[in-house]
């Protein structure tokens, strides 16, 4: 029998690989939108996230999210995440 291969990311924040389904996605859509995939099946650039506040905090602070999506991420983008998290859109 074989053996199901777990697809891995890395996240962003703290660098680490982790399963897939564990992160949150975080999409920038072909017209530049940026939000987050609660799917994973969005259509455009994504970046993987922990789904906590430490994580999007240091992706955000240190410009990672930024450079991984190759677009600047406003500051709404950020408290929506972050909204997002608290009320456990997972």
């Amino acid at each position: 029998m074989k053996v199901k291969k777990i697809p891995q990311r890395k996240c962003v924040g703290c660098n680490e690989m982790k399963d897939k389904k564990a992160l949150l996605r975080i999409v920038r859509s072909p017209e530049g939108e940026i939000s987050l995939d609660l799917t994973g099946k969005k259509n455009g650039r994504g970046a993987y996230v922990c789904p906590n506040e430490a994580c999007i905090t240091k992706a955000v602070k240190e410009k990672r999210l930024e450079r991984a999506l190759e677009k600047p991420v406003s500051e709404e983008v950020y408290k929506q995440l972050l909204e997002d998290l608290a009320h456990g859109k997972q």
